[in-house]
């Protein structure tokens, strides 16, 4: 069987792309989605995502973490956005479903500006924090991000039994700046630490500028720089909520399995 495919990064973030408006691709074949994210036996990627025709949106993004295990990736959203526009099928602004309901987007200056979902709020998780972004995530502030034990304490905390069976994705976060943090995350599906992580990198905004009003914070991964802007509601949630930074294609190609 031979496959088509084109890979996408966003911030370090990589992902295989399939146009699979056709439906051709077995998406209950999850040990497939595996094969084609290893990176030794496969294309390599953090997780797969097809792009499938709806009658009420422009697209529907299917994804998959490398396990083949699924979830709501901002990143990956981010670059779904980014290849539609390389099919044709939308031009500056969109609105399309994952798995989390439906999102719009805009690419502006070479940057896609997603609207994520509403955030219903902020759990304590005794000193940390938790923040259902579309995926769970864990949030720890640290001193010295860049020198934290990131995949030990990350991966600890995901398969902590508080958060069973499901787990919990991880992120550490050093503040910068009032305007600035510096995250790192261990994702679950991947089991590793991530170039960076969309919903995770929205959900350390959150938790560093909860108090706020209105905030918009600048995010510094290892992969590249994003942004989150949100708004605070009067039901202490938070709404209005948008990722931004760069969607880019690496390369294309076809495999053999």
């Amino acid at each position: 069987m031979e496959i088509s495919f084109y890979k996408y990064q966003g911030t370090g973030n990589d992902f295989v792309m399939i146009d699979d408006r056709e439906q051709n691709f077995d998406d209950s074949d999850l040990e497939l989605v595996s094969t084609l994210c290893d990176r030794k036996f496969g294309i390599g990627a953090d997780g797969l995502i097809l792009i499938r025709n709806h009658a009420d949106y422009d697209f529907e993004m299917i994804y998959f973490n490398a396990d083949g295990s699924q979830s709501m990736c901002g990143n990956g959203a981010r670059c779904a956005v980014a290849f539609s526009a390389f099919l044709g099928i939308l031009d500056e602004k969109t609105t399309f479903l994952a798995i989390d309901g439906a999102h719009q987007a805009i690419l502006n200056d070479g940057l896609v500006h997603l609207l994520m979902g509403d955030v219903a709020g902020i759990i304590e998780k005794g000193a940390d924090l938790f923040v259902n972004t579309g995926s769970p995530h864990h949030i720890r502030f640290v001193e010295d991000v860049e020198k934290y034990p990131v995949f030990a304490e990350g991966e600890k905390i995901r398969y902590d039994t508080s958060y069973a069976p499901a787990g919990t994705n991880v992120n550490f976060v050093e503040k910068l700046n009032d305007k600035e943090i510096y995250v790192r995350t261990y994702e679950r599906g991947v089991e590793n630490e991530t170039l960076s992580c969309g919903t995770g990198v929205t959900a350390a905004a959150i938790a560093f500028a909860k108090d706020q009003p209105k905030a918009e914070i600048k995010i510094k991964t290892l992969g590249g720089q994003l942004a989150v802007k949100f708004n605070a509601s009067n039901s202490g949630g938070f709404n209005e909520v948008w990722l931004i930074g760069p969607a880019e294609q690496v390369f294309e190609g076809k495999i053999n399995l």
